[in-house]
């Protein structure tokens, strides 16, 4: 049994320990709520009593803590997203209502065992990335306070960071589920729109809203979108979880980095080092950079707030605003407002532009498996925030204000901390995009990535992330526990860098590696065709093993890929040296008479380097 409360991380492995160990949850609730009794940072707008919290605690009363993948573990819910019979205030006291239902997912994470701690504190109406704007006071920077937090989902990151809470909930439309883990060290999950349901969430753009998942480490990010990501009849934005195809996070992989033109660190000097450091780190892990052009990126995220989906925000609030404009914090008020004079002709014309937009962007994924961009060029203190909050708040949203309206999923992952800055010691941020449902490979990718600087503390903890483990292959996205990819191995011309290979590649093919099939095979260069092939055929007895490569191809293209392959040659199952079975080529016996016998040679490679 834990003797020093005090001691434990709430990181989820830590925590899965404590409650094997007889740990009771009561206490460990206990040490939660005394953690944040004293919150300096204005991290919480509503801290749950005692009373409030016991009926969540007492429905975990006589369960077997194995038994609930969430079992105990304390969480912050953003003062956006309803809780049962608590209010919702969105940082806006005159706007807070009290749900009698709790929000679809926060219903999730509670049926599998985790407590709600509070309710967090928001830039108002979550429109911001700086933590400044609330009537609850500015959430200050887990590390330093003179610093902003990031926002709008400010309370949410730093009640993590301090250690208060295992994970919390934040939303995301233009980088509030980004820039707050960029400044506050932590893993910030921007899921897939509709991954998770918005049912019980106040809306800034409804078209381009999600939740976002704050957490210490990438595994426990992943545990809590496992729980989380479940569709919602009643909600028409929600989506279910797709395969996510090829998972490039092992490597090799290619990644896009901006051109040097196209980056901006806004001075900060530092942040230019540890970015530089960040790409050698992706290199290190098995990734090739590929400089992108970020320009159509960057005209995307101007249409958020330049074009007619600010007047998302106005619609989702309308009547309030117009009634009591002046409880709307001014720079809040100032945007919101500026959506009255869009009209439909705008919208129109905007929403061909970001089409268009989007065929340019989504081009480049013919040519990388996921992006790297910081985070945020920089950070600011509270002060000049406050002075200058309009251009310095859009200074934050550079790299982030695209991600929602291209459809893209992205995960903020810890890169280091500041030297010899104004922010010196602060930590600093990269962000790793990738298309739609791709949410499982990136948070694998910044897995590794975070753990290739295993000494990092966790969020402002001292626990060190080499004390927690890797993220692990379970625990995936209901409806997404396969990748939605088929293994194909192949003997001929479609091997690495031989004439047919590119009918691998551009569907999208990995290759997993070269392996011998069973010594079971007769091997023949076939006559007649315009490109060589050869022929495998499986045999009792005269046999030998063959070299073939493993290609991981996505299932939406394998029927394509199959109805491209001439006779005699069709897709069997190949038996491998291992003794496995996998799909590959196979070649009917009819297709092997005047074609050359090459069993000797087991490998195609080697006939063709013997023709000359």
């Amino acid at each position: 049994m834990t003797t020093n409360l005090q001691d434990l991380s709430f990181d989820l492995a830590s925590l899965r320990a404590a409650y094997a160990a007889g740990t009771p949850v009561r206490a460990v609730i206990a040490e939660a709520m005394r953690r944040c009794a004293t919150d300096a940072h204005h991290a919480f707008i509503h801290r749950l009593t005692v009373a409030e919290i016991e009926p969540y605690v007492a429905h975990l009363d006589g369960v077997d803590p194995a038994s609930l993948p969430l079992y105990g573990v304390p969480f912050a819910i953003k003062d956006n997203i309803d809780l049962a019979h608590i209010p919702t205030t969105a940082g806006c006291p005159e706007y807070a209502y009290t749900p009698g239902d709790s929000a679809f997912l926060v219903q999730q994470l509670i049926a599998a065992g985790a407590v709600p701690l509070g309710k967090a504190n928001l830039d108002q109406f979550a429109t911001g990335l700086n933590g400044t704007r609330s009537p609850y006071g500015a959430c200050r920077n887990a590390f330093n306070p003179d610093f902003v937090s990031g926002g709008s989902s400010s309370g949410s990151a730093v009640s993590v960071a301090k250690g208060w809470v295992s994970f919390s909930l934040g939303t995301d439309t233009a980088g509030s589920g980004r820039v707050p883990a960029s400044f506050n060290n932590l893993i910030g999950l921007k899921p897939s729109i509709g991954l998770l349901s918005a049912t019980g969430v106040v809306p800034a753009c409804r078209t381009v809203d999600t939740v976002s998942i704050f957490a210490l480490t990438a595994a426990d990010a992943q545990a809590v979108l496992a729980v989380a990501a479940v569709p919602d009849e009643a909600d028409a934005f929600s989506r279910a979880a797709k395969p996510f195809g090829v998972d490039f996070s092992a490597g090799p992989f290619r990644f896009g980095v901006p051109r040097p033109q196209d980056l901006n660190f806004f001075g900060n000097d530092a942040a230019i080092a540890l970015f530089a450091q960040s790409i050698e780190r992706l290199h290190a892990l098995g990734g090739t950079a590929v400089e992108i052009d970020l320009t159509p990126f960057l005209d995307t995220a101007r249409l958020l707030y330049e074009g007619p989906w600010v007047v998302e925000r106005y619609v989702a609030i309308k009547d309030f605003i117009d009634a009591q404009p002046e409880a709307v914090f001014p720079p809040v008020r100032t945007i919101i407002e500026g959506g009255k004079t869009k009209t439909a002709a705008d919208a129109f014309a905007a929403s061909y532009k970001l089409k268009a937009l989007k065929r340019v962007c989504d081009a480049v994924w013919q040519d990388v498996d996921c992006l790297l961009t910081p985070t945020a060029g920089t950070i600011y203190r509270i002060a000049d925030m406050q002075a200058d909050p309009i251009r310095l708040n859009s200074n934050l949203g550079y790299y982030t204000n695209f991600m929602n309206l291209l459809d893209y999923a992205a995960v903020a992952v810890p890169a280091g901390f500041q030297a010899s800055c104004d922010a010196q010691g602060l930590p600093w941020g990269v962000t790793l995009a990738a298309p739609a449902f791709k949410d499982v490979p990136l948070l694998r990718l910044a897995d590794r990535f975070h753990r290739a600087q295993a000494a990092l503390s966790l969020g402002a903890t001292a626990v060190t992330l080499a004390d927690t483990p890797a993220i692990t292959t379970t625990d995936l996205p209901k409806g997404s526990n396969t990748a939605g990819t088929v293994k194909v191995a192949v003997c001929g011309a479609h091997l690495s860098g031989l004439p047919l290979n590119w009918q691998l590649t551009q569907r999208g093919a990995r290759l997993l590696g070269a392996v011998q099939s069973a010594p079971e095979y007769k091997f023949y260069a076939l006559a007649g065709g315009p490109v060589q092939r050869p022929g495998m055929v499986r045999v009792n007895e005269g046999g030998s093993a063959i070299h073939m490569e493993v290609w991981e191809l996505p299932a939406e293209h394998f029927g394509s890929f199959v109805d491209g392959i001439p006779a005699p040659l069709g897709i069997g199952k190949v038996k491998l040296a291992d003794g496995s079975w996998v799909s590959g080529f196979v070649c009917e016996a009819i297709g092997v008479e005047g074609g050359t016998d090459i069993t000797a040679l087991g490998s195609w490679r080697e006939w063709l380097g013997k023709q000359g």
